[in-house]
């Protein structure tokens, strides 16, 4: 991280270019004086904080207070977005995130839990935790709703626990990209997919049979689970074993869990000798940062991570100040961003 520049009365220009203000509204700001409209005080607060300058010690908001923020581990990038989302919308709020990163055979979340607890947080949000895990026990968060503990549980959705859910809309993510390569004139179409047991990969193989049985690409969702879908792992190796079988199985079409997957299938393809989008077209799903630079540009559905967050520190903040949220599940509907991995099917 870079150091912060020092406050100096030289840079007063800067920071009134930066805020679009005179150095005079600068210096009433910084010096606590009255007379400057809240809006034009926080463009400059603003102007400090993009230009690297420490906020004067009296400008300092005093926090709110502390929530946890509980998240996978952040070698998939949407979780770090995740992350940085949430962590933006607590801190406009006035409150401090605690944020707790999960690895394999690193801290467990319910380790996670009793240290957030034991520093006194006033939330915790749930990010793809064990609540997406529908083989796990849901009894965890029922002890801290028993305790008053307001918790938002987000991305998979779990009955009989008293919180409020927010998750994007797994089945249309799947529905815009079936809909999307049968259009390019693909008939063979496969999914490559995390483990079952988790909520958001459940709805998006449902709504996967679906699609190629409307679409009269299979007979029934039992020959499309045999024929179509390869179970796997949420990595880029995980990618490309998946689309490597479903490549072998003759499909000129790849739909993936995620943007890692996704540059897992591209290098399958490549492995083969094949082209993408040429002979195979590959769609990923989170939008992660930079796949718009990838080579070639991806086709992904993009997650509404922002919106998301903003949702569920709303969700959480209303239950901190003894407001019940909705208990329904709020799903945000997600967005095809057309690149370059996807193209026309292949002529016989």
């Amino acid at each position: 991280m870079s150091p912060r520049l020092p406050l100096v009365r030289t840079r007063l220009s800067d920071l009134a270019a930066q805020a679009g203000v005179s150095t005079a509204t600068v210096s009433r700001v910084l010096n606590g004086k009255p007379g400057v409209a809240g809006e034009t005080r926080q463009a400059v607060l603003t102007a400090l904080d993009v230009l690297g300058y420490e906020r004067p010690a009296a400008l300092r908001a005093r926090p709110a207070g502390l929530v946890g923020l509980v998240v996978p581990e952040l070698s998939n990038p949407v979780f770090p977005a995740f992350a940085q989302a949430i962590e933006s919308q607590l801190t406009e709020h006035g409150y401090t995130p605690l944020l707790c990163t999960q690895s394999p055979g690193g801290t467990t979340e319910d380790e996670y839990v009793e240290t957030l607890i034991d520093h006194a947080v006033d939330g915790i949000v749930f990010a793809s935790g064990k609540h997406a895990d529908m083989r796990a026990s849901r009894e965890r968060y029922q002890r801290l709703r028993g305790r008053g503990m307001p918790i938002v549980l987000v991305n998979g959705y779990a009955e009989g626990i008293d919180a409020p859910f927010v998750s994007p809309d797994d089945a249309a993510s799947i529905e815009l990209s079936v809909r999307h390569l049968v259009s390019l004139g693909h008939r063979r179409i496969g999914l490559a997919i995390g483990p079952e047991r988790f909520v958001p990969a459940k709805r998006k193989i449902d709504a996967f049979c679906a699609e190629l049985v409307a679409h009269g690409l299979a007979g029934s969702a039992e020959e499309v689970r045999e024929r179509h879908i390869v179970g796997t792992l949420y990595t880029l190796e995980g990618g490309q074993a998946a689309t490597s079988e479903l490549i072998d199985a003759g499909h000129t079409a790849i739909v993936t869990g995620s943007d890692l997957m996704a540059l897992g299938a591209i290098r399958a393809a490549r492995q083969r000798g094949l082209s993408v989008p040429d002979d195979v077209s590959v769609v990923g799903y989170d939008d992660s940062p930079l796949v718009a630079f990838t080579d070639p540009p991806l086709t992904t559905v993009r997650q509404p991570v922002t919106e998301m967050a903003r949702a569920a520190v709303s969700a959480l903040l209303s239950e901190i100040h003894g407001e019940r949220a909705p208990r329904t599940e709020l799903l945000f509907t997600p967005e095809l961003v057309v690149r370059g991995s996807t193209g026309a099917a292949p002529q016989p």
